[in-house]
This record gives structure tokens, C-alpha cells and sequence, in this order.
């Protein structure tokens, strides 16, 4: 049904209207983006170019890549009214005032094909009363789609039907916006704000609350409403800031102005009414709850006293059992620390358990007594939570971690309110919202309320989920850092789940038990029941690159032996996935970097997920690709050059600029901000196709891997006639990185790492298109690698790294 979906058209050209146009370019699909006719003598579709132009500056940005914006037409509601005529699908994203959205939605009627499909993009006005009184067609082909913004990053979309709504075109919007927008899709119903902003602004305002009740700081609030929960680090008020107070506001309006429920008493505190006075609302006016003082490096992030309406120094916030807790891995473990139910006890004037069983306690029981009213799921409430507010767990998910009989129980000896549909849960004899299922696709069943027992939670057709999988006993070996688990008809996944999955010696020794050592068939023992490989796991980042504490140590007793192994070893790893005979599909995503890109490179076969910050960033810590990501980017360099210029040597003007950009790659560090971005950088080739949707990354790199073993796939043969660029390339890159020098853009350490990198791009100091092999050019990497990690600066950027998480330019 989404292929039905060819041209798409979005009426207002503000900052949602503007950022849904340009995610659509990013899908590839042509899209008309119309707006007011601007006043005066202006040019006519100013309003519209002046959305556009602010979607190809905004940050984040909002396009892949900024050539995408000309696939967006602009346009106004006077002129271009008629060509509404051709396309599939009509959002209407203008300002949120019930009388203005009809009155362009009946030129909207008169113009549109029929059958063609008009949606919303309110944020909470009822979605049956804006078409009330249209056609029929109108009507059975209009419903809700609430996007999150940004829309290229928040990936929940609310698709709101009415009793009216044609369930075709429902299933092609649905459809459209998974595989081709990359949304996480939940049915909400027609009610005020939905389902995530009417949990997450409850949530919000309470929070503030008990804040103010117990004379708390802004940052203890932010402690304690952040990872602590599994909640983003941006927590309660710096959300706030990133979304805009007067985008808070609105919302909370909208709810007092159209709910009643149980906590209608929840206002929006004084001082929050004199800041949006002020304009103080956030990022996007210089301030809000926090505030930047001073410039560049320098610049002092300031917090807001709320009882002063002044900004002072930001405060570190400072409860004894959050220190405990931050070296808890688990949410559920570290959440029931926090609160005392996990043997320990409650804690005599501990503030961080009291806030805790204020705001998730209260929480709690608004989620559950929403049931039924926003979603008759409690899966679809939780899945909304953690798509368009990125909780780490919904809040009946956070409920079943903390435990649910224990928690009830509590709350009722503190006196506060419980929800019925809770005590309805345990009637039923049931002890959590969820329950185990090895035999349903998600793994799990969730409670419905309906039948008082538990349902399986469907999951989207074509989605793969590793955990339930594992739940199901589909691990054929596991150690540390990786295991390998059958995907099902001929396929294994090859799973990392170290910590941010750092490349070790567990994950090496996997890959290369389950691959096997290139030229001895035999050594595949692991792999042998298979026909294709996939390298991809759940996690939140593909890969942050190799374990370097681990390197640091040996580095620091000496152990030159253990870090050449650990080099061969890691090097044999990626000649195992190049030159498998079985297909090998790697599908990155996220942060994938230093030796997660290696492993990515050394793929015959990629399939991302659009969002890939990938990059080749050791020179950071004062190293280089010692995985054999210099030896591909040298390979992509020559190869490039060769296809422009056949026969062509290292002197060509294309072998020039192909081995700078890779240089530059390297040397810069650069990093991609989507996976267009890494096929322009080299990191992918132009047959790697890409996943629109994260949950579907798995199945499609599964699907690729099938198709090539299928086909016959034939590996490659390790190349032994590769032409060096030689002396001459390497005293052109040489000669740029003294001028960096001589510029002071660069220190005297970078100069060596620099050169060094461009020593073993240019296969060393020979003739320039004198044949070398793969394993030469693995061998300078190998050596330089070792000689980088004997300097002394270097040493000082590891460690500066590992406590900080930051590079140091020394």
C-alpha cells in the first residue's frame, strides 16, 4: 500500500510544516510545500522559501544532505491551490485554530482528487470536528497523523482515526510512514493531546509540583528525571528548553481547556507564567530554565533559581542514593534502589526516594486510569512514551521494573491514590503488566484490560526483534561481548552487547570462529550450518570502536607483544567478514566509529539505518585505522579514480583529489550526520541500500543477505595487485599537513599522526603504481598503529578520553 504514495503536498511552511516537507525529500519523495501569500511588494511564495530555507539551516538538521531540499516545491493557498489535484497525500500542518484549519481545508476539498488522502498534524484539537460537515470522501479519507518534532528525529507518529476514516487508507499512510518515513506507528484516540503529550505534559506539570512542594533545585530535578529512570539525559527542564516553553504552554492549555480528569488541578507554576512573559522559553530565545554564558569554549551553562527568577552558576546536584545507583547498569535494578524495594529498605530523610514516589507514584496511576480513554492498550501507551519522549521504559513497563505488587502496596501505606485498573490486574492474578512469551514475536504479552488476561503484543509486520529471539532460545554461542543467533531460513545474526558495544577479544574471537580465517574453510565451525551472515545488534549505537583501556593498559605495562596479537587479531577479524564465502551484510546505525566503521567497510554488503554517524575517528586519541580502515579507504580511493579515469596512475588530477578526500577522511576524522553523509564520505558504496526504520534494519540486512546467497554470491579475492600512489601522493599530503602546521591549525603531535597516515594511504615511500597487496598495506597500518601507541601525547589523549569521553588536541 505505501508504494501508492508517490507525491505528497504540506500546507504551512512553519517550523513542523517545513521539517515534515523536508523528511519526505529525505525519503525520497517530491513534495509541494504551500503557504500564505506573503504581503506587500514581496515575491508571493516568500513564506513558503522562507520555511524551506529555515529547514535547510536548522540544527539538527533536518535533511539527510542539503541537496535533498530539491525535491520540495514551494508554493501559496492562492496560486497553487490546483495542484493539489495531483498528489496522494494532503497534510495540513498551519496554525492551530480550529476556524483557520477549515477555512483552508474546504479549498483543500474543492481542489484534491478524490480518494486522495488529507491528514492533520494537530497537536490536539479533535480530529472529527475539523472535517465536521465535508463531503464523504472527505471524511473516509481524512484522520490524524501527529508528528513529533523534529520529524526527522522523533520517530513516533500518532495516526488518529474518526468513526469515518477508511481503514485502506488508514493501512497506506500507516504503511508509507513506517518503511518509507521510518516511523514507529501508534493508533491514539480522538482525545485532547492524545496519547504521549497527554501523559508526558501530566508528567511535566507534576513534576514542577513537587519541585516547588519540596524545595528543590532545577538540577536536582533534572538528576533525578533523567538516566536515573532511564529517562533522557535532557530530563524534565532541559526538554523543556529544547522544545520551547511557549510549545509547553500550548499544550497544557489545550489540556486545561478540554480535560477533566482526576488532576485537572495541575497548573502551570507562577514563575513558569512570568519566564514565558519575559520570552524566556528556551533555546530557541538564548534562555529558559538554563542559559549559556560567555563564548565558544568557554561558554558557562547558567541555571535558573526559580524562587529569584535569576540565572547563577549551575549547580551539581547531590543525593547520596543517586550516587549509589550510578553504577547500576540495569533501569529496573538501579530504579528499585532508588525507592527502597529492592530489600534495602526506604531510607530516614532520603529527598531522592520521596520525589521518587511523588512523581512515578502519581505517574503510575494517571497511566493506568488513562486506559481506555487515550488507547486501549497499555502497549501502545508505552510504545508511545518511549518513541516520542525516548523514556527508556513506558511507564507501565517502569511500573513492572519497580514491581507492581510492592509499589501498589506502598502507595496505599502512604495514602496516595491508586488506579482501579491496577487493583484490576491483581484481582486477575497477575503480577505485572507484562508477561513472558517465548512463542510470540515480541516476546512478550502485555494485559488487556477487556479480557483480564494477557494478550501477545503484535508487533509490525516484517520486524525482527533480536530479544525475543534470544527469549526463544535461538542463541547458538554467547560469550561477553557478542553471541550469534539464528534469524531464522539460513541466516545468523552476529550480535554485539558489550558495554556501548566496544570491540574486544570476545567479539573478535566470535566473528572469527563463526567466519572463519580466510583460506582455511575449515575454521568456520560456528558458521557451518549457515548460508549468510548479518552484523547488527539492538543496542542504541552500532559500535563506539575498539576498547582502548584495554590497549591503554597494555601500552602501560609494556605488553608490545599483546598489542601486536591484538592488532593481527582484530585484522583478521575484518579479512573474515571481506573474504567469508558465505555472504556477510553488516547493518550499522547510530554512533559507528573507529573500529565499528572497519568492520562496516570490510562488508561486500551494507544495509544502514538512515540515521549512521559513522567515521573513522582514531586520530582523536592519537592513533590511526589499524583494523584495515586505511587500507579500504585507499582501495575506494584507487578504484574511484580508476572508474573515472581507466588506466590511469597515481599521478592522474582524479587519483589526486580521490586520495585527499580519504586522507581528509581519516585525518579530519570526519563523521557522518546521516547515511547519505557516508556514501559521500566513502563508508558506503552506491549499491548499500538504506533502512528508513530502525526496527526494520535487521529484516532488511536479512533479506539482502538471502538475496546474495541465493544468487550464487562468490567472494572476493584478496588483491595482490593494487598500484601504490607511492612517493609522489605522499609529498603532496605531506606537504599539507606542514601548511596546516605552518598555519597553527594543527600541534606538532598531529603533524606526526598526520604523516603517518598518509604513509600508509600511499602504501609508504615507493614508486608511485608499484603493485602491493592488501596484507602489505595491513602490515604499514599494523606497524604505525604500534608506533603511535609509543608516543607519549598519544598516551595522554587515551586517557584524557576514557575520563571524559571528550579528545584532547595536545
Amino acid at each position: 500500500m505505501g508504494k501508492n504514495i508517490q507525491q505528497v503536498a504540506v500546507l504551512g511552511a512553519g517550523t513542523m510544516g517545513s521539517r515534515i516537507a523536508a523528511h519526505l525529500a529525505n525519503a525520497g519523495v517530491p513534495c509541494l510545500l504551500l503557504d500564505m501569500v506573503a504581503a506587500g511588494n514581496e515575491p508571493r511564495n516568500r513564506i513558503a522559501e522562507m520555511g524551506l530555507q529555515g529547514a535547510l539551516k536548522s540544527k539538527p538538521a533536518a535533511f539527510f544532505e542539503p541537496g535533498l531540499a530539491r525535491l520540495v516545491t514551494t508554493g501559496n493557498f492562492e496560486d497553487d491551490m490546483s495542484r493539489l489535484a495531483s498528489v496522494d497525500w494532503i497534510i495540513e500542518a498551519v496554525v492551530e485554530d480550529l476556524e483557520i484549519k477549515r477555512a483552508l481545508l474546504r479549498k483543500v476539498e474543492a481542489a484534491r482528487r478524490p480518494g486522495a488522502i488529507v491528514t492533520t498534524n494537530t497537536s490536539g484539537l479533535p480530529v472529527s470536528k475539523i472535517a465536521e460537515g465535508f463531503s464523504d470522501d472527505f471524511r473516509r479519507h481524512w484522520f490524524g497523523t501527529h508528528f513529533f518534532n523534529p520529524p526527522r528525529y522523533m520517530r513516533l507518529l500518532e495516526i488518529i482515526p474518526t468513526l469515518q476514516t477508511d481503514a485502506a487508507a488508514l493501512q497506506a499512510i500507516s504503511h508509507f510512514c513506517d518503511v518509507r518515513l521510518g516511523k514507529g506507528i501508534v493508533f491514539a484516540k480522538d482525545t485532547p493531546n492524545f496519547i504521549a503529550n497527554r501523559i508526558g505534559t501530566f508528567s511535566a506539570l507534576n513534576v514542577m509540583r513537587i519541585m516547588q512542594e519540596m524545595d528543590l533545585s532545577i538540577e536536582q530535578v533534572d538528576a533525578l528525571t533523567g538516566p536515573a529512570v532511564g529517562w533522557p539525559k535532557s530530563a524534565t527542564f532541559r526538554t523543556a528548553d529544547l522544545v520551547g516553553l511557549d510549545v509547553l504552554a500550548h499544550v497544557v492549555g489545550n489540556l486545561k481547556q478540554n480535560v477533566r480528569d482526576e488532576r485537572s488541578d495541575l497548573q502551570v507554576p507562577e514563575f513558569v507564567r512570568q519566564m514565558l512573559e519575559r520570552r524566556w522559553l528556551g533555546d530557541k530565545t538564548g534562555g529558559g530554565f538554563y542559559k549559556k554564558s560567555g563564548k565558544g569554549e568557554q561558554a558557562e551553562r547558567m541555571g535558573l533559581d526559580w524562587h529569584t527568577l535569576e540565572y547563577r552558576p549551575r549547580q551539581k546536584a547531590s543525593f547520596p542514593a543517586l550516587e549509589m545507583a550510578r553504577n547500576v547498569e540495569d533501569t529496573g535494578q538501579r530504579l528499585r534502589m532508588l525507592l527502597g524495594v529492592d530489600g534495602s529498605g526506604p531510607r530516614k530523610g532520603d529527598k531522592a526516594a520521596e520525589f521518587l514516589w511523588s512523581a512515578l507514584g502519581d505517574l503510575w496511576t494517571y497511566s493506568a486510569n488513562r486506559i481506555g480513554e487515550i488507547s486501549d492498550s497499555i502497549a501502545d501507551i508505552d510504545r508511545a512514551m518511549r518513541l516520542g519522549f525516548n523514556w527508556e521504559l513506558g511507564p507501565f513497563e517502569l511500573w513492572d521494573a519497580a514491581g507492581v505488587e510492592t509499589t501498589l502496596a506502598q502507595l496505599k501505606k502512604q495514602g496516595r491514590p491508586v488506579a482501579a485498573n491496577a487493583e484490576h490486574l491483581l484481582a486477575a492474578g497477575k503480577k505485572s503488566w507484562y508477561g513472558e512469551d517465548r512463542e510470540a514475536p515480541s516476546g512478550h504479552d502485555y494485559f488487556d484490560l477487556v479480557a483480564s488476561n494477557y494478550q501477545p503484543e503484535p508487533v509490525p509486520h516484517g520486524v525482527i526483534l533480536l530479544p525475543a529471539l534470544k527469549k526463544a532460545c535461538h542463541v547458538v554461542k554467547k560469550n561477553a561481548g557478542a553471541s550469534l543467533v539464528d534469524v531464522g531460513d539460513g541466516v545468523a545474526c552476529i550480535e554485539f552487547h558489550s558495554k556501548m558495544n566496544a570491540l574486544g577479544g570476545d567479539i573478535v574471537q566470535l566473528i572469527t570462529q563463526t567466519l572463519g580465517v580466510p583460506g582455511r574453510p575449515d575454521s568456520a565451525a560456528l558458521g557451518a550450518n549457515f548460508d549468510a551472515f548479518v552484523i547488527t545488534n539492538d543496542a542504541q549505537n552500532f559500535s563506539v570502536g575498539a576498547n582502548v583501556m584495554l590497549l591503554l593498559m597494555a601500552i602501560q605495562d609494556d605488553d608490545w607483544e599483546e598489542i601486536d596479537m591484538a592488532i593481527r587479531g582484530f585484522q583478521g577479524m575484518t579479512q573474515a567478514i571481506k573474504f567469508s564465502p558465505k555472504p556477510v551484510v553488516v547493518a550499522p546505525f547510530g554512533m559507528t566509529l573507529g573500529g565499528g566503521c572497519e568492520v562496516s567497510l570490510h562488508a561486500p554488503v551494507r544495509q544502514p539505518h538512515a540515521e549512521l554517524y559513522m567515521g573513522l575517528v582514531e586520530v582523536g586519541v592519537g592513533l590511526l585505522p589499524g583494523g584495515g580502515g586505511c587500507k579500504e579507504m585507499t582501495l575506494r580511493a584507487i578504484d574511484s579514480a580508476e572508474a573515472v579515469r581507466p588506466g590511469g596512475r597515481g599521478e592522474s588530477v582524479e587519483m589526486v583529489e580521490a586520495m585527499k578526500r580519504a586522507f581528509e577522511t581519516i585525518a579530519m576524522a570526519k563523521v557522518s550526520m546521516s547515511a547519505e553523509e557516508a556514501r559521500g564520505l566513502g563508508f558506503l558504496s552506491q549499491g548499500d541500500q538504506v533502512t528508513m526504520n530502525r526496527e526494520r534494519v535487521l529484516a532488511d540486512a536479512k533479506q539482502r543477505a538471502l538475496d546474495l546467497a541465493r544468487a550464487g554470491y562468490k567472494p572476493p579475492v584478496p588483491r595482490t595487485d593494487i598500484p601504490a600512489p607511492g612517493e609522489s601522493m605522499l609529498a603532496t599530503l605531506k606537504l599539507g599537513v606542514h601548511l596546516m602546521r605552518q598555519g597553527e591549525y594543527i600541534s606538532d603531535h598531529e603533524v606526526k599522526i598526520g604523516n603517518k597516515v598518509a604513509e600508509v594511504l600511499c602504501g609508504g615511500s615507493i614508486s608511485p603504481g608499484t603493485p602491493v597487496s592488501e596484507q602489505y598495506l595491513l602490515d604499514l597500518e599494523r606497524e604505525a598503529f604500534k608506533s603511535l601507541c609509543g608516543e607519549r601525547k598519544t598516551q595522554e589523549r587515551i586517557q584524557y578520553t576514557l575520563k571524559t569521553g571528550k579528545a584532547l588536541r595536545n
